[in-house]
């Protein structure tokens, strides 16, 4: 079982372009999960479409390949981005495929972010762990259980996740590829912005792309 990440060292990109609008965001061909009403969707075939690129010796965010690609070569590091959004409650889903580095990472979506200092984390691994996590204050714990638990239900090494996750009033609820692993009771952060993250452990190198992402109304 993993531990709490509360010994991460966590760094953040945040958007921060006043023409960076819902609208210009937007995709057109991504389908709304379930049926349900489209607050936000990219599906980052546009290198125009705001999200921030870094390209540094220990880090990069890039479009690539049809997607958003988050590197981090550094050891105990997150990197994150999010659109500069705010929603109360959300469904947020996003394809996530390992394209290299160890098994042993973080790679989730984020829900309420208010600043880098308080947000939720909806988090897997490529080595079968799950959980839900809030930053509070600056601190960082794994809510709900003890730590990171493994499932079966993750696709693990280099092969795609579909992550989902809910913020529907106090409860947050964690889905991987279409099944409920998780859900919590917090009401500790009510609105904020959503987003992608990827982090390492003890050994850097984690290369994470994204793709489809999606908000939709509960």
């Amino acid at each position: 079982m993993k531990q709490p990440l509360t010994f991460l060292v966590i760094v953040f990109i945040l958007f921060t372009s006043a023409a960076c609008s819902t609208q210009s965001l937007q995709a057109t061909n991504l389908p709304a999960s379930s049926g349900n009403t489209v607050l936000f969707q990219d599906d980052f075939s546009d290198p125009s479409s705001g999200w921030v690129t870094v390209h540094e010796p220990d880090q990069i965010m890039a479009y690539e390949n049809g997607g958003f690609r988050i590197w981090v070569n550094k050891p105990n590091f997150d990197y994150w981005s999010v659109p500069d959004l705010r929603f109360a409650d959300a469904h947020i889903e996003v394809d996530v495929t390992k394209i290299g580095g160890p098994d042993d990472n973080d790679i989730g979506l984020i829900c309420r972010y208010k600043n880098s200092d308080n947000f939720y984390g909806f988090l897997i691994s490529s080595d079968g762990y799950y959980g839900i996590s809030e930053r509070q204050n600056g601190e960082h714990q794994v809510i709900g259980m003890d730590g990171m638990k493994y499932s079966s239900v993750i696709h693990t090494g280099n092969a795609k996740n579909h992550i989902r996750a809910d913020c529907v009033g106090n409860l947050l609820t964690l889905y991987v590829n279409g099944v409920k692993l998780v859900e919590v009771e917090d009401s500790t952060l009510a609105v904020g912005d959503v987003g992608i993250l990827a982090g390492s452990f003890s050994q850097p190198g984690v290369d994470i792309l994204f793709d489809n992402f999606i908000v939709t109304k509960p």
